[in-house]
């Protein structure tokens, strides 16, 4: 079975949502992400669930699911492991919400939070510059700085980013927008409806 996931941009994707009722567009960005903005009708199911949820995702899903997270990497992490779980009907909205409000498509706003990636980089770029002014003083400190270059480094070679799970566990990004089995549920209304 190819694990090769499938990506669509945006026109397409909406012309897709237009055309066929069946199919769902699934938002694996963290809750507090999702209730800043997203697309009328999809579903939060955050990435860091997908794995616990596996089995019941690939029994419950129906029709053709589009995958959408803020730029594309978290979602395609997430069509990775559903295709391997044999849910071939699986792409990714490429560019994810950033291609998607460029793009113009429909959003439902709510309260306004930073997304993941810009967390990412406060975070990473805050520890770094601490670091190089620290070492002025204590010399070792700019082995912080350089342990958060390679882990930025081996992010970019993974697609992964380990700061970016930590960080996606803060009660910041958690909110309450995501009910994994509410979402579950929606999948297969969705299965049934089509």
């Amino acid at each position: 079975m190819s694990t090769n996931t499938t990506s669509i941009d945006v026109p397409t994707a909406r012309a897709i949502l237009a055309n066929n009722r069946d199919t769902l567009i699934v938002d694996v960005r963290t809750p507090g992400e999702f209730e800043t903005a997203h697309v009328p009708g999809s579903i939060n199911l955050p990435l860091d669930q997908v794995d616990s949820n596996l089995d019941r995702i690939v029994q419950d899903a129906g029709g053709r699911i589009l995958l959408m997270c803020q730029s594309g990497n978290r979602a395609t992490q997430a069509c990775t492991k559903l295709v391997k779980a044999g849910l071939t009907s699986t792409t990714v909205i490429s560019g994810g919400m950033n291609a998607w409000i460029t793009a113009g498509g429909p959003v439902e706003r709510g309260r306004d939070r930073w997304s993941l990636e810009r967390q990412v980089r406060l975070v990473a770029g805050s520890i770094v510059l601490i670091s190089v002014v620290a070492s002025i003083w204590w010399p070792p400190a700019r082995f912080v700085a350089g342990f958060i270059g390679a882990g930025l480094v081996f992010a970019a070679l993974t697609n992964t980013c380990g700061m970016g799970m930590m960080l996606s566990r803060l009660p910041y990004n958690r909110g309450a927008a995501c009910d994994v089995s509410a979402s579950l549920a929606l999948m297969r209304r969705e299965q049934t409806r089509g």
